[in-house]
C-alpha cells in the first residue's frame, strides 16, 4: 500500500521525469474531487493526501533509506491540487456547473506548478534541502502555493 501512495498508483514509476507524470496524474482525480463535491472537497482531499503521503513517504524513505527517491510523487499531487485551487474555488464560488472544464487555467495551474518545482525559488529550495519526509512534501505545497498565486493573477489578468 506504501508504494501505491508515493507513487499515486504508478505514476511515479514512469520515465523520464516522473515528477512531471505524478502532477499530470493529478489532475484528473481533482477534476473528479471538484465535480463530486467543489471546492470544500478538494481542499479536504488535499489535507488529507497530504497527512497519508507524508505518512507513507516517511516510511518508504525509512524502508529504502534514500532522502527522496524519484518515484515518490504523492509530494506532487499535494503541490498541483493546490496550484488548482485558484480554479476549482472560483467555479464553486460562481456556482458554475461542475461539468464544466476551463481548460486554460487547469493547464496554467500544471504549467506554473512544475516551473516553480523546478526552479526552487525560496521557501522550495529550502524545503527541498530538508533530509526528512516533512521536506520532500513541504516543497512541493510552497509550489503550489507559488502556482496558485500565479494562477490568481493570470486569472485578473485575463477575466
Amino acid at each position: 500500500m506504501t508504494r501505491l501512495i508515493i507513487s499515486w498508483f504508478g505514476a511515479g514509476y514512469l520515465r523520464p521525469a516522473p515528477g512531471t507524470w505524478g502532477s499530470a496524474a493529478a489532475i484528473p482525480f481533482a477534476w473528479l474531487i471538484h465535480w463530486a463535491s467543489g471546492f470544500p472537497g478538494l481542499a479536504l482531499a488535499t489535507a488529507a493526501v497530504f497527512l497519508i503521503g507524508w505518512r507513507a513517504t516517511f516510511l518508504y524513505m525509512k524502508e529504502t533509506g534514500r532522502d527522496d527517491p524519484a518515484e515518490v510523487v504523492v509530494d506532487e499531487v499535494v503541490g498541483q491540487w493546490i496550484a488548482l485551487w485558484p480554479v476549482s474555488l472560483g467555479l464553486w464560488m460562481a456556482d458554475i456547473g461542475s461539468g464544466v472544464f476551463p481548460w486554460p487555467g487547469w493547464v496554467a495551474g500544471f504549467l506554473l506548478f512544475r516551473l516553480f518545482d523546478i526552479w526552487k525559488v525560496g521557501p522550495v529550495g529550502w524545503a527541498d534541502r530538508r533530509p526528512d519526509a516533512l521536506g520532500v512534501m513541504l516543497d512541493d505545497v510552497f509550489a503550489g502555493i507559488f502556482a496558485a498565486v500565479g494562477v490568481t493573477a493570470l486569472a485578473y489578468l485575463f477575466h
